[in-house]
């Protein structure tokens, strides 16, 4: 009896001490109480709209909360409540994490685009919409496909390789380089997403410099970007066409470059 308990204690122990390494260098960016480190921009820009547009509760950031109707018309203009919410700084080389699951409510271009929001960053300007690199958050229920991770390049440029399916491959597995574009570029497709369901997705960036890009969704690589046309700037969460929660919203900053073999174990 006391050996099984003490085999207990070491699993337990070995445990927390793999939570605290996985963790280790990682700083809270989002406090859950107040705006601190960020501000707050929609394309109206309503600063009044844009508090209640990113509603803090629970310690999550919930994006048109209970005071907005079902379906949300216009407020102030075409997409007045598009916008960000951005951290006060500029980031390079960095491991970025959040959560994000999707609520009930809809609002501007739903018709286009289906529970729609997203992870920008390396921002070279702060406008609604800005020029950067965007880790695509989307589900679509009319055809239960999944969008997140998929890579947008706004103003910028990167090298991709794809399948035929013109979703994300590497080129070890066969993906064949495409030419050198902006645009949406689709992530592996995957049943590893939770959509209308309640569930949250656990989301993942790499980023370093101007080398490589990796997008991870709940543990798995969807896509991957190299040579980067930019190679810093600032880091925002979309409010866009549907409800959406933010929790968990951590980074980790590296002073050098780290090789992307040691993020595809």
């Amino acid at each position: 009896m006391k050996k099984s308990f003490y085999f207990v204690l070491i699993a337990l122990g070995c445990i927390l001490c793999s939570a605290t390494m996985s963790d280790e260098g990682f700083v809270k960016l989002f406090n859950g109480k107040d705006w601190t480190g960020w501000y707050l921009k929609i394309r109206s820009g309503d600063s009044l709209m844009a508090e209640k547009v990113y509603a803090i509760e629970d310690g999550m950031v919930h994006v048109y909360n209970s005071e907005f109707p079902d379906s949300i018309d216009l407020f102030t203009g075409v997409n007045g409540t598009h916008g960000l919410f951005y951290a006060d700084k500029e980031y390079s080389r960095f491991i970025f994490k959040f959560e994000y699951k999707w609520g009930k409510r809809i609002a501007n271009d739903f018709d286009k685009w289906q529970y729609d929001a997203g992870f920008y960053y390396h921002v070279i300007n702060d406008r609604i919409w800005p020029k950067g690199l965007e880790y695509q958050v989307r589900y679509n229920h009319l055809t239960n496909t999944n969008h997140t991770g998929d890579m947008w390049c706004n103003g910028t440029r990167f090298d991709w390789t794809c399948g035929e399916d013109k979703c994300y491959l590497p080129a070890s597995e066969g993906g064949v380089a495409q030419e050198r574009r902006g645009g949406e570029h689709r992530a592996k497709a995957t049943e590893n997403f939770h959509g209308l369901d309640g569930e949250w997705n656990q989301c993942e960036v790499i980023v370093m410099g101007n080398k490589y890009a990796i997008h991870k969704l709940n543990g798995e690589i969807v896509n991957i970007g190299t040579n980067l046309s930019v190679d810093k700037g600032k880091i925002g969460l979309q409010s866009e066409t549907a409800e959406i929660y933010y929790r968990n919203i951590y980074i980790k900053e590296f002073d050098e470059d780290i090789p992307m073999e040691k993020f595809l174990k």
